[in-house]
C-alpha cells in the first residue's frame, strides 16, 4: 500500500466522517494545501491567562468551537496561508474538537 493511502486511512480513523468532509471543504475553499499529514503542536505564546481559540474556519471572525490551554497538545493536519486574512492557520484536533487555529501560537513538537 502507498504511504499516502495509509495516512488518509489513519486520519479517517482518528477523526471520523465529519472531519473528512471538513478536510475536503478546506481544500476547496482555502487553496491547494493538502491536509492529512499528521503532526503535533504545543500551544505557546499566548498572553497570560488566555486560551487558544479553535475556530470553524481559518478566520478570526469565524465562530470559536473550542479552546486549547497553554502548553496544550494538538494534532495538526496541515497549515495554509490561503485564508481571508492572509495569515497562516492550521487544521487541528484537540480532544473531540476539530477546527482551525492560528499558526503563530503553535510550536511543532
Amino acid at each position: 500500500m502507498r504511504p499516502s493511502f495509509l495516512r488518509a486511512v489513519a486520519a479517517a480513523f482518528l477523526l471520523g466522517p465529519a472531519s473528512i468532509q471538513a478536510q475536503d471543504v478546506g481544500r476547496q475553499e482555502f487553496g491547494r494545501q493538502e491536509f492529512g499529514r499528521l503532526e503535533f503542536f504545543r500551544v505557546e505564546g499566548l498572553p497570560p491567562g488566555d486560551t487558544l481559540s479553535i475556530r470553524e474556519a481559518p478566520d478570526a471572525d469565524s465562530a470559536a468551537i473550542g479552546q486549547a490551554p497553554p502548553r496544550g497538545r494538538l494534532r495538526g493536519f496541515g497549515c495554509t496561508n490561503d485564508t481571508p486574512s492572509g495569515l497562516t492557520w492550521c487544521r487541528v484536533k484537540f480532544g473531540p474538537v476539530v477546527g482551525w487555529a492560528r499558526r503563530r501560537y503553535l510550536t511543532p513538537e
